[in-house]
């Protein structure tokens, strides 16, 4: 696969929650430092999103801008969002969570969606349980690791 982005990043995670729980301050992040947000998920994440949102000790300003993402499986949305934020040269960050197989077709298009791939950071996010016995394999192929601290260099 050819290289989207200036850093490769990816995620391990167990659970909707523990994902959510791990991208969160990534993603509160980056909407600080004005950038795109978009999900691309193969599951709905809106009721797990508003659960662990307001469990969390957030302003309300955070709180809506997160709550505001959006959080459905509606790639093709995202796609179109994704096309237009490239046209208009915004700075993304593209969060691609589900199975192995849904992370290669979702980056695969991406390439066909986007002119310029240099405004974009692409975070592609495992289903721990699904490629336990890969997760060496595939961690070889990322510059860093995003976990609950941060990004870590592998």
């Amino acid at each position: 696969m050819e290289n989207l982005t200036k850093e490769k990043i990816c995620a391990f995670y167990a659970s909707d929650y523990h994902f959510e729980m791990i991208s969160l301050p990534y993603i509160s992040k980056s909407i600080d430092e004005n950038k795109k947000i978009i999900i691309l998920t193969e599951n709905n994440l809106e009721d797990t999103v508003h659960t662990l949102i307001e469990r969390m000790n957030l302003k309300q300003v955070k709180r809506n801008q997160i709550l505001k993402l959006n959080w459905k499986n509606d790639d093709l949305e995202k796609f179109k969002e994704i096309s237009k934020n490239s046209k208009e040269n915004k700075n993304m960050v593209i969060f691609i969570k589900g199975k192995e197989n849904y992370i290669d077709n979702i980056n695969k298009n991406i390439e066909k969606w986007v002119e310029d791939k240099q405004n974009i950071k692409i975070i592609n996010c495992y289903e721990f349980y699904e490629i336990e016995n890969k997760i060496e394999r595939i961690a070889e192929q990322y510059d860093k690791i995003l976990g609950t601290s941060g990004k870590i260099e592998i």
